[in-house]
């Protein structure tokens, strides 16, 4: 990173983490009400944390409005963020941990450890530029590739596409889609998308398999568009013919 990093406590690390995810991910404004549901937090609690921060020159606070990073919030953030994505990869290269478990051990791992130790673990896995789910992880020196791609829920019916990115914040979603051999470089073809439907329904290209999922968690899967001749079949599932939808 370019600067010294800010002596914070875990839930100010944390807290300016959350906020950049919640940008990251388009939300619009950042307020305190979800931040303080992100967080799982009260509003006050996160009130006073918001002002301390503001305090310390890492955010900005419109009253009553907009939570926004400043520049140096934004690499104290970014700082996180490249610790939570390299452990991630690290337990699921090294650990042998699926893409489901990983979450929840990294925020806990992010707080304990060292710069030092992240960027020595990055070196052991090859330098990864994306963590297990597809998340672009932030360079040491705070940059970081602005990822690309579309909800799956926003495509039309026979549009192929190839899964680029998926939301950590559902391991039950993560463990469904590893069940019906869907992961990162999957090729899809949507065949039941109207919007006016309450499911997405694809098939994993390459076999006859049917995979079902709520609107909702379509949204949380970020693909882009393949032509034809460049598809490629991602992790197939170990047989062919069924239908599956993902439990309620």
């Amino acid at each position: 990173m370019s600067s010294k990093p800010t002596v914070l406590t875990p839930p100010q690390e944390q807290c300016l983490k959350v906020i950049w995810g919640l940008a990251e991910r388009g939300v619009d404004p950042v307020t305190n009400t979800e931040l303080a549901k992100s967080l799982g937090l009260g509003n006050s609690t996160v009130s006073d944390m918001v002002r301390r921060l503001v305090d310390a020159g890492l955010l900005s606070h419109q009253p009553y409005g907009a939570i926004a990073l400043t520049g140096k919030g934004s690499q104290d953030a970014l700082r996180m963020v490249r610790r939570h994505r390299i452990l991630e990869t690290g337990l699921v290269e090294i650990f042998g941990y699926s893409w489901d478990e990983v979450h929840d051990e990294a925020d806990a791992l992010e707080h304990a450890v060292s710069d030092k130790l992240i960027d020595r673990m990055e070196g052991q896995l090859g330098h990864p530029t994306h963590d297990p789910h597809g998340d672009p992880i932030p360079s040491a020196d705070g940059e970081i590739t602005r990822a690309g791609g579309q909800p799956l829920d926003a495509l039309k019916d026979g549009a192929r596409v190839r899964v680029a990115r998926v939301s950590d914040r559902k391991p039950e979603l993560l463990r469904y889609l590893t069940a019906n051999g869907v992961g990162i470089g999957t090729t899809l073809v949507l065949r039941d998308s109207s919007p006016m439907a309450s499911d997405v329904t694809c098939v994993v290209s390459g076999t006859t398999r049917s995979v079902t999922m709520s609107r909702a968690h379509a949204h949380l899967v970020t693909v882009v568009a393949v032509e034809a001749q460049h598809d490629g079949d991602g992790v197939r599932p170990a047989s062919a013919g069924a239908r599956t939808a993902m439990p309620a």
